[in-house]
């Protein structure tokens, strides 16, 4: 408890230290449009080194706080817009809060043929309700895709097979620029692993959503924010790389003039063939108490591409009213094909020898597209937003896999199955906000989301006699269905005292599902979702926060879904339609310190505790029927509503600039998981779980900048044995060209070892049938890579200024 300790010690001292805010509001000139991401500089009047700094949000508002008594400049830049300075702006015990107004920047007056980046937001930002990771100089994920840079993000980490935690937890709800994708719920791990890096403008980690957020997301929220250049003119840029196991290419441009602006993107990602050696030595005992071993020696060899493009359309007719559109679209898949030999041993029988082929093909379709209004009331901060998204995805997954005795030319078993399904999704919501009195915020609204699911199953079985394949109608078999939420919150913010900010809220949510397969029915059921956050600011460098919120996690498509994949008859994996949604209480406490100009600290104690929780889990049994077919000696593994979990945690993050050319960044995470299996029998589990990472970034020359970037997963004890440990390690360097508007950098992982092995034991597992067994799994992933990437940024403005009038300094009353 020396953490929770020290973080009370810090609020005792701090909290006699005087404090102000700054406040304003950062639009363009011409068009009135709000600028978002614009950088805001707080400097001591006369110095050049600044004391702090921030990014305007999506309506252009931004708030300096902690600041002490003295007197300060500001300065407010973006690209293709004009320097802004206040000068003398004065924090004393008579004035704690100075607003700057509506600030206009002017455009730029001339055309330039470049666009030279000047002005950069932090790396990582952290505010009150969420963290932003910004991955403009992250150079060891040039070239990588969306799970390199996950792996760099505040709480987060990533395992090898592309899980991905949130404190701890895998349940966790992704966005594409705030708005949810149906591509995200048939293979999370597919769609990470296509994402390009180099699309991606940053990400935000929110851990204790408020109740404008949907309730859906165990863990929390990642928001995955694509670039989308808000420079007036013409811009855009263009990236390729190219490596032993990637190749990546992007490109964006953004056209804007007056209050209209278009951008449009396409990338493409491809991972070239990699082979994965597999060795697999289990044995079971059946209810007679026959022993059987069965050892799987083989490889498997993966292949994956994908496309993503889009475009958004902006409009802002009036000062009251703005419009944005979107059209995006996204295709994934993966092959992957293999060959094991085969060895089976039962007590008081000969060895059986066999091979085994197998196939396997998943490819997705998506298309997302989203309307969005927002107007703006004459009153300051009253606004109504009304937004439809529509996400459809064609899935489709597939095997073929043959067993032939060693000797013989012709199966002894094989089948063969496709997978089509589809998810179609619609989310509707009015958002409204109304000042009610000073410093009083109101925020109520309304959602539906409707979502569709169909999938069919064929199955054809081979038939040794007559060495045909023939439609199975026992293993074939369709899946219906329909899920409506209905989901309504107000929220409440106020700040009571001084520097002291509350904001609560309750949200409901009503879920009506029908499931159209054979003997399952699923009660409707309603929720009550409470959050709360109390932060307190103590100076111009340091805050503490203090949340709780209640989460919901319901299953996804590829959870549900109870296809048979049999590519494997001995390792047979399949989904559950009857997964019950968990139920998550998180509590949070952190702690935010800056050090001006050298560096930054976050810490974060947390405790989570989830009912209804869902683990991936593996029975094994002596005969598994599927439809007429009986499987022997066989292991079944699928999503299951197992107990409870409880996660109690410390999560540190920070940065350092040892020198002007020298920083360090790192994340570590310590949590306790204790698991109670109330289904099988199975012992509680308790298990310490350490995460950490450390990036190390080294400005050689003015154009020429290292980095190195090293992560360490421990090994991790769960119901069902112990999974392996984790490292890695990348190398990178980025040479700027052509004035700063193009760079070539090169990239490499894990260089001085070609695989990295995952060794997975299970010992005497308890499983559903009394049957217990004891398993060795040892995979050697290939992970070393080396790359190269380019990439160009272009623009072209033609902004005319026009007569502005200056904002003035406005006193705030107390």
């Amino acid at each position: 408890m020396r953490p929770s300790l020290l973080l009370i010690l810090i609020f005792i001292t701090n909290i006699v230290f005087a404090q102000g805010k700054i406040t304003g509001k950062i639009v363009d000139a011409t068009t009135n449009a709000p600028v978002d991401y614009a950088t805001v500089g707080l400097f001591a009047q006369g110095s050049k080194q600044p004391v702090s700094g921030i990014t305007s949000d999506d309506k252009g508002n931004f708030t300096l706080t902690n600041i002490n008594n003295g007197e300060y400049h500001i300065t407010v830049n973006f690209i293709g817009y004009k320097e802004y300075g206040a000068d003398h702006v004065i924090i004393s015990d008579d004035q704690k809060a100075v607003t700057l107004g509506t600030i206009k920047l002017i455009p730029a007056s001339k055309q330039l043929n470049e666009v030279t980046v000047t002005a950069k937001a932090p790396v990582i930002e952290n505010m009150i309700d969420k963290m932003v990771y910004n991955t403009a100089n992250d150079l060891t994920s040039q070239g990588g895709v969306a799970l390199d840079v996950l792996k760099k993000v505040p709480q987060v980490s990533v395992d090898i097979d592309g899980n991905v935690e949130l404190q701890g937890n895998t349940s966790v709800r992704f966005l594409i620029n705030g708005k949810p994708s149906t591509m995200f719920g048939s293979s999370l791990n597919d769609v990470l692993a296509s994402l390009p890096a180099s699309q991606i403008k940053s990400i935000e980690v929110i851990t204790s959503p408020g109740a404008k957020y949907d309730a859906q997301g165990l863990g929390g929220i990642i928001n995955i924010i694509l670039k989308n250049d808000k420079l007036r003119g013409i811009s855009g840029s263009v990236t390729a790389s190219a490596g032993t196991r990637l190749q990546n290419g992007s490109e964006t441009v953004s056209v804007r003039r007056n209050n209209f602006g278009v951008s449009a993107f396409l990338s493409g990602n491809a991972q070239i063939n990699t082979r994965t050696m597999n060795l697999n030595d289990r044995t079971s005992t059946d209810a007679s108490g026959r022993s059987t071993r069965l050892i799987q020696n083989g490889y498997s060899d993966v292949r994956r591409k994908s496309y993503n493009s889009g475009i958004n359309v902006d409009w802002s007719p009036s000062k009251a009213n703005s419009f944005t559109a979107s059209l995006t679209v996204d295709q994934f898949g993966n092959r992957n094909q293999g060959m094991t030999a085969q060895q089976q041993t039962a007590t008081g029988l000969a060895d059986v020898l066999s091979q085994r082929t197998s196939l396997s093909d998943l490819s997705n379709h998506n298309i997302d597209w989203s309307l969005d209004h927002k107007h703006k009331f004459k009153r300051e901060g009253q606004e109504l937003e009304i937004l439809y998204t529509y996400s459809q995805g064609k899935n489709n997954s597939s095997y073929d896999q043959q067993q032939i005795y060693n000797g013989q030319l012709l199966p002894f078993s094989a089948s063969a199955s496709t997978n089509p399904g589809t998810n179609h999704e619609t989310n509707i919501s009015a958002d409204y906000t109304q000042p009610i009195a000073k410093d009083v915020l109101l925020e109520t609204g309304a959602k539906t989301i409707l979502q569709n699911i169909n999938s069919v199953t064929n199955v054809n079985s081979y038939d040794a006699k007559t060495g045909a394949y023939s439609y199975d109608p026992g293993q074939s078999y369709k899946l219906k269905y329909d899920r409506k939420i209905y989901a309504g919150y107000v929220s409440l913010g106020a700040s009571p005292f001084k520097q002291i900010d509350v904001k609560a809220g309750l949200r409901i949510e009503h879920t009506n599902t029908h499931i159209g397969f054979p003997g399952t029915t699923i009660p409707s059921y309603t929720t009550a979702v409470p959050t709360a956050v109390i932060s307190h600011k103590f100076s111009d460098v340091s805050s503490l926060k203090v949340s709780y919120t209640k989460r919901i996690e319901r299953a996804e498509y590829r959870e549900l879904n109870p296809f048979v994949n049999l590519s494997d008859p001995y390792n047979i994996i399949t989904g559950n339609p009857l997964l019950r949604p968990e139920i998550g209480n998180v509590f949070e406490l952190g702690y935010n310190r800056s050090f001006r100009s050298s560096g930054s600290l976050y810490i974060a104690l947390f405790s989570r505790h989830n009912s209804n929780d869902v683990k991936t889990y593996t029975n094994f049994y002596s005969q598994y029927r599927v439809g007429d077919s009986v499987y022997r000696n066989v292991s079944v593994t699928n999503r299951q509503n197992i107990g409870t979990e409880q996660n109690t945690g410390l999560n540190i993050s920070g940065s350092v600039y040892l020198s002007k050319k020298l920083n360090i960044r790192t994340n570590t995470s310590i949590i306790d998981k204790y698991i109670v299996n109330k289904v099988y029998g199975g012992p509680s589990v308790n298990a310490l779980i350490v995460r950490g990472n450390m990036n190390v970034s080294y400005q050689f020359t003015n154009d020429l900048i290292g980095e190195a970037f090293a992560n360490y997963n421990s090994p991790m004890k769960n119901i069902q044995g112990r999974t392996p440990k984790f490292v890695t390690y990348n190398l990178a360097f980025r040479k700027q060209l052509m004035n700063k508007m193009a760079s070539i950098g090169f990239t490499t992982t894990n260089p001085f070892a070609k695989y990295v092995d995952q060794l997975t034991t299970i010992d005497h597992a308890a499983t559903s049938n009394g049957a217990p067994y004891t398993s060795y799994s040892l995979r050697r992933v290939p992970y070393r890579s080396f790359g190269i990437s380019f990439a160009y940024r272009f623009g072209k403005l033609d902004a005319k200024a026009s007569k502005i009038e200056e904002p003035q300094v406005k006193p705030i009353e107390n």
